[in-house]
């Protein structure tokens, strides 16, 4: 501790004597050091001469040795002179604009700006560093239309205040719409300046304004980058570029430009079609992708070239939106009955035809609004109107396909191509939505049972079809059987007919034969009939002696027997043989006899007669059994 007290013993006075010889120099010789990154802002108390060294009325930096506030700082390094009685001096640091940032520069004083002018011309000044020539060169008094990029500058900030402001950056995928704060007026009727030539994506605002660049929005668009632009010269919004999707075009609708010729021709009366670039309904559209549109001076309507779906419907609405206003189609029929009606619309616009929808509409929605919807609705009205509910329902498809025919045709008198016309659903009265579905379980009762007793009838001819399987070997050999008889049966017939024709032609034969023959036999009778006469006369002749001879034989073998049994005897012989050749019973079966005793014969007559019969019986058995 003692050790370093005896140190700043020593060091205190050394300081001591440093400040008194810098107060010495600084009073008598008027000394200044200015370190080297600084300046010396010097303030002049008095005028040494007389009052033409005063500074000019609404003047506050002297630029000619006046009193006051000096134009002209004092670099890094050592000066004399300045004696601190007479002048000022305040030691400022350095501006220092870093990376990233502008300097914007305001000027406290100097000319007055130019009437209508907000920002002062540029002059030749070293970047302000020169404040002397800046005054000099007639600088303008306000905010400067120069400014300063990052870097370090010695800046007399009793005549210039910095603004540190960043630089503007427009991102990807993005642009920047320009308004500027100085120019020319806008044209009478104008609503954006033009382009015009040298002002390097405003970066330059007095080539802007030398070039007349007019004063407000401009048509012109600055893209993704970064850029020194002054905000006191330029207003900077950055939007998103216009994206026309896949399966869309972008109908453009220019506010700004020189007026345009119509390229519609003389049949298009709803707006005019011009040229790129010329104010009105561009006739080219713009193809899918990224566009840097101004959205103030150009209206871009995207079109799709796609099929469109526009659903009157309360519960469906397609992505687009279009048809997000559209409802069901409420309809009354012709017997009076009210319902709703669900329907779906296909459109397509041709690329080539955007245009002159949107210069007709303005925008999709308005087609919807203007054409679809009345049409569509009022066409189902008047339809509906000219049926009943029923034949509405039944017919269904013919009216879809009627509604096609004259929505396509319609929609052909606005440039849009009617693809198809869907009905959807159908909401019928409840009563009579009640009296069909009654009428419709009805219908599938009735087919139940009819499917139940096809059942049945399939199921007795299952049945029947399974019995003349199970016949089918017997029937197989009955059929079999018929096929065999059948053809016997033909060939007996055709044995038959051949035999009848056999017979025809041997009867013809025969009869001719016959014919002959009973002629031959005519002819042989005759002579035969002459040869039996002969015949029977010779014959006649030869039995009568024949008959005589046996006669006389036989009554000869008569007489001898009579001779030699008896006249008596012979006769009982003769009629013995008559009755046996006519079977008459020569001796009697019962023979009843008087015997003494009495009725005892006739009983066994009677016996005996039994006995007989029942013999003969059995006997007549027995040959029956042998028979």
């Amino acid at each position: 501790m003692t050790g370093l007290f005896f140190q700043l013993i020593w060091v205190l006075p050394l300081i001591a004597a440093l400040v008194l010889y810098k107060l010495v120099l600084r009073v008598f010789f008027g000394m200044v050091i200015v370190p080297d990154d600084r300046i010396g802002l010097v303030v002049k108390k008095f005028a040494l001469y007389g009052s033409d060294k005063r500074l000019p009325d609404g003047r506050i930096i002297a630029t000619k040795g006046e009193a006051g506030m000096q134009a002209q700082p004092l670099a890094p390094g050592l000066y004399w002179g300045m004696w601190p009685w007479q002048f000022g001096i305040t030691m400022a640091p350095f501006t220092i604009i870093e990376q990233g940032k502008l300097g914007l520069v305001k000027a406290k004083d100097g000319a007055s700006l130019d009437t209508g002018r907000v920002l002062g011309r540029p002059v030749e000044c070293d970047k302000f560093q020169d404040a002397q020539a800046f005054l000099d060169n007639k600088g303008q008094k306000g905010p400067q239309a120069a400014f300063l990029t990052p870097g370090s500058y010695r800046i007399n900030t009793f005549l210039f205040d910095i603004v540190m402001v960043d630089i503007t950056q427009i991102h990807e995928n993005k642009v920047g719409i320009v308004t500027t704060l100085d120019g020319e007026p806008l044209d009478k009727g104008e609503i954006a300046g033009g382009s015009v030539a040298g002002h390097r994506n405003f970066q330059d605002p007095m080539a802007f304004i030398s070039a007349g660049g007019k004063k407000g929005l401009q048509e012109d668009v600055i893209l993704a980058g970064t850029y020194f632009l002054n905000p006191w010269f330029v207003i900077v919004e950055q939007v998103e570029m216009v994206h026309i999707p896949i399966g869309y075009v972008g109908v453009v609708n220019s506010f700004v430009g020189p007026e345009g010729k119509d390229t519609s021709g003389d049949s298009f009366k709803h707006g005019n079609i011009v040229k790129k670039n010329e104010k009105g309904v561009w006739d080219e559209p713009l193809d899918p992708g990224k566009h840097p549109i101004n959205i103030y001076t150009h209206a871009v309507e995207v079109v799709p070239t796609t099929n469109i779906v526009l659903n009157w419907a309360n519960s469906r609405t397609e992505a687009h939106e279009l048809d997000k206003n559209l409802s069901t189609i409420s309809v009354r029929s012709s017997d009076g009955f009210t319902f709703n009606l669900d329907v779906s619309q296909i459109i397509h616009i041709p690329r080539n035809e955007a245009p002159k929808v949107i210069a007709r509409f303005g925008n999709m929605r308005n087609l919807v609004s203007q054409v679809l919807e009345p049409t569509i609705a009022n066409y189902f009205r008047n339809s509906a109107q000219r049926s009943d509910v029923i034949e509405f329902l039944s017919n269904r498809s013919q009216r879809q396909e009627d509604a096609k025919g004259h929505i396509c045709k319609v929609l052909a008198d606005y440039n849009v191509v009617g693809v198809d016309t869907l009905i959807g659903d159908i909401v019928p009265p409840e009563a009579l939505m009640k009296t069909l579905t009654d009428r419709k379980i009805a219908e599938q009762e009735r087919v139940t049972y009819e499917i139940q007793r096809s059942a049945q009838v399939e199921r007795k001819e299952f049945e029947s079809a399974k019995a003349g399987a199970d016949m089918q070997p017997e029937i197989v050999k009955s059929t079999r059987q018929v096929e065999i008889n059948t053809q016997m049966a033909a060939a007996k017939v055709a044995a038959a007919k051949g035999d009848a024709e056999s017979r025809v032609i041997n009867a013809k034969a025969d009869a001719e034969n016959r014919m002959i023959n009973a002629k031959a036999d005519a002819e042989a009778k005759i002579v035969i009939a002459k040869a039996d006469a002969s015949a029977t006369e010779v014959n006649g002749t030869a039995e009568a002696g024949k008959i005589k001879a046996i006669g006389l034989a036989e009554a000869e073998v008569t007489k001898q027997k009579t001779e030699a049994m008896g006249t008596e005897q012979y006769a009982i012989v003769r009629v013995a043989e008559a009755l046996a050749v006519n079977g008459v019973k020569l001796v009697p079966e019962i023979l009843v006899s008087g015997k003494e005793g009495g009725n005892s014969g006739l009983v066994d007559a009677l016996i005996g007669t039994e006995l007989f019969k029942k013999l003969q019986s059995e006997s007549e058995k027995k040959e029956y059994k042998k028979e």
